[in-house]
């Protein structure tokens, strides 16, 4: 894609914010750089984030499982300690209260659906039952045998972790019914007993609004955020749900500084970050004349 279309694409974006009558908000990774959350995508980031693990030369993939809980659950909860008092501590950026405000000015409202576990999008004021997270959330957490097949939220627990040697302090995390270890409420590699009871609801409330849109013919935009191809959730949610609300007159909105491509000439591809594409969309968005 050219820089040169860059001006046209960013005004197609902002006729298709301006025209919806709905939100849809598929948000990856990436949305979370621009709040100085670490990029996990490739080892070199992950070891920046984590020198212990780097000369360890343990890989996210790695730590990433309920295997890390069994091997070794100081270190496992040193990692999965330190991001719950990370993500607890960080502002999100001002592209989350962009997309809430257009959200706001909307009709049908908005729905987020994302697959980061930092809660991000309820700390920047999004309504709880208007986020489905499809990989958990490390503010719940689990029994790691999942004895009861229920989930607690993590406010209570306070993280003491050895940042320098990646181990958490003192006495773990415990089950309250069965004394078994707990684990954050997060589905991952090669994971059997992650209880998806919190993500399945959520994918109920989701499935009922958009029957609401759908009953109202309201036409929604699709405005998916650093969603990469590697591990492509988000990516295919995206393009599913457009197509599911074609005849809507739904669009894609896809902002991704290396994979923005898009199949065709009615939805719109932006090669840049989130927080930058949406200030320059937002920005055309206010300087437009009351249609």
């Amino acid at each position: 894609m050219s820089n040169d279309s860059l001006p046209q694409d960013l005004a197609h974006a902002a006729r298709l914010v301006r025209d919806a009558q709905a939100l849809i908000i598929c948000a990856g990774a990436g949305m979370g750089v621009d709040s100085g959350l670490p990029d996990f995508r490739g080892n070199e980031g992950f070891w920046r984030a984590y020198p212990a693990l780097g000369r360890a030369r343990l890989r996210f993939t790695e730590m990433a499982q309920p295997a890390a809980f069994e091997r070794d659950p100081h270190l496992a909860w040193g990692f999965y300690g330190h991001r719950l008092r990370l993500y607890r501590d960080t502002e999100p950026h001002e592209g989350f209260a962009i997309l809430r405000r257009w959200a706001a000015g909307k009709p049908g409202g908005g729905w987020v659906f994302t697959s980061n576990v930092d809660g991000q999008f309820q700390k920047a004021g999004f309504p709880q039952d208007a986020v489905e997270e499809c990989h958990g959330s490390i503010h719940h957490l689990q029994c790691s045998r999942d004895c009861q097949g229920c989930t607690w939220p993590a406010g209570e627990l306070r993280p003491d972790i050895d940042t320098e040697r990646c181990q958490w302090r003192g006495a773990l995390p415990r089950c309250p019914h069965c004394q078994a270890l707990l684990r954050p409420n997060i589905l991952m590699f090669n994971d059997w007993h992650w209880n998806p009871d919190r993500t399945e609801y959520q994918a109920s409330r989701r499935r009922e609004w958009l029957a609401r849109l759908h009953a109202q013919t309201l036409r929604p935009v699709v405005i998916e955020l650093g969603a990469g191809t590697a591990i492509a959730t988000v990516r295919h949610f995206a393009m599913r749900t457009r197509q599911a609300c074609d005849e809507l007159g739904a669009r894609l909105i896809r902002i991704n500084p290396r994979e923005p491509g898009v199949s065709g000439p009615q939805d719109v591809g932006l090669p840049l970050g989130a927080l930058e594409a949406l200030r320059a969309v937002d920005a055309l968005l206010c300087d437009a004349p009351p249609a």
